[in-house]
């Protein structure tokens, strides 16, 4: 699952990991001070992530403008692969990369087994000002109209013609949320690229169905409540991002038990396709001889209701507050280890960082979508 925290947030973020989800950890590199950019910049996490790890952790690698020298001495420190934005990331210390850039980048990693991730939104080169009460939701869709997801898309689409590789995530709000139902002032609910409407989140699902779609994501992005503008209720201003990691695979079945999704559909595109995107599918992502013991044990049949007396991330802000939900989680286990059982976690951290270089190359070599 794709994280971003602060190197000093681990132990919140991680408690909320493995209470109800999966057991492994990826730490996304750009909205944690230092980003992942530079090899020393890895270090400093990893040094600070020493002994603080509930569940096992693997780390995504930067790409910003002219660091591409950097890229290869992050995968042999052990980096599992890199992000970056096409558009304003909204972290002065991650700029977003151009097309140049790119190519760069990609040059220095082909061959390496490596991938890389797009934040899909390009610039409005229109021009176009944003008018309207910044309270309403509407308002802040006008900013970031679809056409530049698209046009980045097309962009990626473009590049992975060039450099022979492609996959396709979306993430738990994007599946379980519509713009029609988000009330005024509730920032808490924006995210970029932006919740859309119902009709674009059916779509999402159908092309879950059709194969389209490779995984399933939280894209878990936390921030303290002075950063979501609730006061005021500003969409524009507010950070963007939403707390999805506790509640992921409860919001995932809850719709997907509904569409005709069954149990292996579910471990696939939340478990083993993520594990093999990371390198590590060679021990994580299945139940098999030769990988890790991780479990979780849930009642898919278990009906719950988010509260936040129940949430247990540092920053209690979450859209899905009050929500009914299918699939109670009832104990996680990391490599043979009970780390969490009814609501319970263990007292001290028994998780494993995981490095590439201590990983063997995964079954799956290359490309494989």
């Amino acid at each position: 699952m794709r994280v971003h925290l602060g190197y000093n947030e681990i132990v919140d973020g991680e408690q909320s990991f493995c209470s109800p989800m999966d057991n492994t950890l990826l730490c996304v590199c750009s909205n944690s001070l230092p980003p992942t950019t530079t090899v020393s910049n890895f270090r400093t996490k990893l040094q600070a992530a020493q002994g603080q790890c509930y569940v096992d952790v693997a780390f995504w690698g930067g790409v910003i403008p002219d660091n591409q020298a950097e890229l290869t001495p992050m995968l042999h420190a052990g980096v599992v692969g890199f992000k970056c934005f096409l558009i304003n990331s909204g972290v002065p210390e991650f700029p977003h990369v151009r097309l140049m850039d790119l190519h760069s980048a990609m040059s220095e990693l082909k061959g390496t087994n490596s991938v890389l991730l797009f934040h899909a939104e390009l610039e409005d080169t229109r021009g176009v000002p944003v008018t309207g009460d910044p309270t309403q939701y509407e308002t802040f869709l006008n900013s970031r109209p679809d056409h530049m997801e698209v046009a980045a898309v097309e962009m990626v689409a473009d590049l992975c013609l060039q450099y022979k590789l492609v996959f396709v995530e979306t993430t738990h709000h994007y599946l379980t949320l519509s713009a029609e139902n988000i009330p005024p002032g509730a920032t808490y609910y924006k995210c970029c690229p932006p919740v859309r409407g119902h009709s674009n989140k059916e779509a999402l699902w159908n092309a879950l169905l059709q194969g389209n779609i490779d995984m399933v994501v939280s894209d878990h992005s936390p921030c303290t409540p002075d950063l979501k503008h609730l006061q005021d209720g500003d969409f524009l201003k507010a950070w963007g991002g939403i707390s999805s990691l506790q509640f992921g695979l409860s919001l995932f079945w809850t719709s997907a038990r509904i569409r005709g999704f069954t149990l292996p559909d579910v471990s696939r595109l939340l478990s083993s396709n993520p594990a093999k995107l990371c390198s590590l599918g060679n021990r994580k992502g299945a139940i098999k001889i030769g990988h890790d013991a991780d479990l979780v044990i849930w009642d898919p049949d278990s009906e719950f209701q988010v509260q936040e007396k129940n949430i247990h991330h540092k920053n209690k802000l979450t859209p899905y507050l009050g929500f009914l939900l299918w699939g109670q989680v009832v104990a996680t286990v990391i490599q043979g280890t009970l780390v969490y059982h009814k609501g319970k976690h263990i007292s001290q951290p028994t998780g494993e960082l995981i490095l590439t270089h201590t990983v063997k190359p995964s079954e799956s070599s290359g490309p494989y979508y």
